[in-house]
């Protein structure tokens, strides 16, 4: 079998090229058709996907059964500011991925967010795949025009939303609030917000599955539980080790002290349904894949 991995170098890219190379992860073996895969990994200075010719002729030159789109435009604040480009990787490059698949009758899985709902509140209740979106920001919108292109161009599609990613690999929350820490000895994190965390290797090991599978559609893949970033963040610091002090802020409070970034969902606490009812859901409560992260992780970009 024959895998195309777009965005190779972020945090997601990075570890479903390991779990490949490695043939299982942390939560268990790759399925047997995977095993000797052919893995292409791109990122975009082999493939700009936002170019729709470029794309289309590269698709047809490799010739993948399944593509894994996991480009980003990495500054997920800057996209308020540079809309034309986060408008090129998250609306038009899922387009053009989605018409090359459908050329070659390959399947497309489609790597999205949470932030394609508008953050309202739900009673307590996490969104399944069924909530209408409503996005608040230009990222949030222009990642929902992307699966609207890839469920309009292509026929064999997997839209995987997720939340809170975090990695061996790469920038991210986790790393950030050990690091500054470790730095400031302090950290103020917003406790209004609510989400579902996700580690690397969760979302990889599901999305693998979903890789030789026939169950298409619309999935939410992210940490099994709800928190606050700031939850997230005592947690974090609690498994890491790091002596600081942990302080709670609204988001209101947030904005006025970082007016560039980009309004956050309130309530975007997810529920895998999609994948319990299809293909069953293996992740994990995520202060359980946390712990393991903290017992895995090198300190810096890897593993140990």
């Amino acid at each position: 079998m024959k895998i195309l991995i777009t965005g190779c170098n972020g945090q997601l890219g990075t570890e479903l090229q390991k779990q490949l190379r490695q043939e299982k992860s942390e939560l268990g073996p790759v399925p047997e058709r995977l095993r000797n895969a052919t893995v292409i990994a791109v990122d975009v200075d082999q493939l700009d996907i936002t170019d729709r010719q470029a794309t289309v002729d590269f698709v047809r030159r490799q010739h993948p059964d399944t593509i894994i789109n996991c480009a980003a435009f990495t500054n997920v604040d800057g996209c308020e500011t540079n809309h034309d480009a986060a408008f090129k990787v998250y609306a038009i490059g899922p387009r053009n991925l989605a018409m090359a698949a459908e050329k070659i009758g390959a399947r497309l899985i489609h790597v999205s967010t949470d932030y394609v709902f508008p953050g309202t509140e739900n009673g307590g209740i996490p969104l399944d795949e069924a909530t209408l979106p409503g996005p608040i920001s230009a990222y949030g919108s222009t990642k929902l025009l992307g699966e609207q292109y890839v469920q309009k161009f292509c026929r064999r599609h997997f839209i995987v939303r997720t939340a809170w990613l975090y990695s061996y690999y790469g920038k991210n929350f986790v790393k950030t609030m050990v690091n500054a820490g470790r730095k400031l000895g302090k950290l103020t994190v917003v406790n209004d917000q609510l989400g579902n965390p996700t580690n690397a290797v969760d979302l990889g090991h599901v999305i693998l599955q979903l890789a030789v599978s026939h169950e298409y559609g619309v999935y939410h893949c992210t940490g099994e539980g709800v928190c606050s970033w700031y939850d997230f963040a005592c947690e974090i610091i609690r498994l890491s080790g790091v002596q600081a002090q942990v302080t709670p802020c609204t988001s209101a409070q947030y904005k006025q002290m970082n007016p560039a970034s980009t309004n956050r969902p309130a309530w975007s606490a997810l529920d895998n349904r999609m994948l319990r009812c299809t293909t069953g859901d293996p992740v994990r409560p995520w202060q359980q894949a946390l712990e393991c992260f903290f017992a895995h992780w090198d300190g810096e970009n890897g593993m140990k």
